[in-house]
């Protein structure tokens, strides 16, 4: 063999996954995941058919309830965390102990969907692998492959030596306020865990399945802009000035012309202004008076901004403070940014989970999944982890239509979903850990 054929070999060698094939372990938690393909589907359809809109309280905490036993008999300490405080049912803390100084796992989930007890989306429908119900796939089909994976490591012997720690909140979809008391147990766990893995849906573009190492942020504000009230025919004039309407205008224009770069999305979502105008206490709703013939004294607007880092969220806030501040003369504004849901930045630990997932890929002969533009992907709660620990999102089921009554899973993503899940938490509990 002459030197050019053993360098290419070598090099062939090093691109290898560090697991050539699937161990006998994996080979079997592979194979109960398939054996128990049905329960699984049992197990969806009990938990699509309990209501548990956000703010049906009693609904999540009967889907707590469900969930509770199926942690249980896999050996995890559960704990039920009333969030009463935050308006909100509460959530699931449940801790499993394993082999002491390897990685300490976080798993993601939630128990709640958009669908309120009001809605006519009710029940769960099931046409071969297809199955539709108010959060089939957002997020109770993630729950389900959370509980697949994990059966499968103890039936093949795994599960007794990986450190995990499972939060499932009961307000992902409408999170209650304050957002330190409604997240402060996530955010605790994010900061013993060395890795966290999100249950929400796999990403699939164009028949590909994406891995997900990256989620914008989710921050809101209220603008409001004053001006001199008076007849219409002094508009303009340097006693009269240009009215709040104007003025707010200019600052939104300024906000489209000056405020974009790569990443970032901002939205009006509701205007109004006149003689008087005044928002709701939701914030969704702005009562307004005028005439055409008077300069409007107040406009109110309200929006989002969305980023993919704290730093692109600190940056945007100030080019928004500064153009407010700029404001025309004969009027006065003021802006209120409301931080909501962090941003998930694509770090090099979040890649480094993403190989670590395609090695899995290649041994269970999967596509290699690329990853995701995290233009495609909203906020969600391993943002509040993400400072932490690194993470990947996207461990639940594939599915159409979520948040609308067209919200279908494709039921058989939940084999190789659960595979993925179950030899990716085999392989980690046996790394060392990081954290103490």
């Amino acid at each position: 063999m002459n030197l050019r054929s053993t360098v290419a070999l070598m090099a062939m060698s090093l691109a290898l996954p560090a697991h050539a094939a699937l161990s006998p372990a994996e080979t079997a938690m592979s194979r109960t995941v398939d054996a128990e393909y049905e329960r699984s589907i049992a197990l969806l359809e009990k938990l699509v058919n309990q209501n548990s809109g956000s703010l049906n309280l009693a609904g999540v905490e009967a889907v707590g309830k469900m969930v509770t036993p199926e942690l249980k008999a896999l050996g995890f300490a559960v704990e039920w965390k009333p969030m009463l405080a935050a308006k909100r049912a509460g959530h699931i803390v449940a801790t499993h102990k394993g082999k002491p100084g390897t990685t300490k796992m976080l798993l993601i989930g939630h128990l709640d969907t958009v669908f309120e007890p009001d809605s006519p989306f009710q029940t769960f429908a099931r046409a071969g692998d297809k199955a539709k119900g108010p959060g089939v796939a957002d997020d109770k089909g993630g729950m389900v492959v959370m509980l697949s994976a994990l059966r499968a490591m103890q039936a093949a012997g795994t599960l007794k030596n990986a450190n995990i720690e499972i939060v499932l909140t009961g307000d992902e979809e409408d999170s209650g306020e304050p957002l330190d008391v409604a997240r402060a147990d996530l955010i605790a766990a994010g900061k013993r865990a060395d890795v966290a893995l999100d249950f929400e849906g796999l990403s699939v573009v164009d028949g590909v399945d994406m891995g997900s190492i990256a989620r914008r942020s989710s921050n809101s504000w209220t603008l409001t802009a004053t001006g001199k009230s008076g007849h219409s025919s002094g508009i303009f004039s340097a006693s009269a000035g240009e009215g709040a309407i104007y003025e707010l205008t200019r600052i939104i224009a300024t906000f489209r012309k000056e405020l974009p770069e790569p990443n970032l999305t901002f939205n009006v979502g509701i205007i109004g202004g006149g003689q008087s105008a005044e928002l709701d206490k939701d914030g969704v709703r702005i009562a307004a008076t005028g005439k055409t013939n008077i300069i409007p004294s107040i406009a109110i607007a309200r929006g989002d901004f969305r980023t993919l880092s704290q730093d692109q969220t600190d940056r945007v806030i100030a080019k928004m403070k500064a153009i407010v501040e700029a404001h025309a003369p004969g009027t006065s504004a003021t802006i209120l940014i409301d931080q909501g849901y962090p941003p998930m930045a694509p770090t090099q630990g979040n890649r480094g989970l993403l190989t670590k997932l395609n090695g899995i890929n290649a041994d269970l002969k999967l596509p290699q999944m690329p990853a995701l533009d995290p233009l495609k992907r909203g906020a969600g709660d391993i943002s509040f982890v993400a400072a932490d620990t690194d993470g990947l999102v996207g461990f639940g089921v594939t599915s159409e239509g979520d948040h609308t009554p067209e919200e279908t899973a494709d039921l058989d993503s939940i084999k190789r979903q659960a595979k993925r899940a179950a030899i990716l938490m085999t392989r980690l509990s046996m790394e060392p850990g990081r954290k103490k």
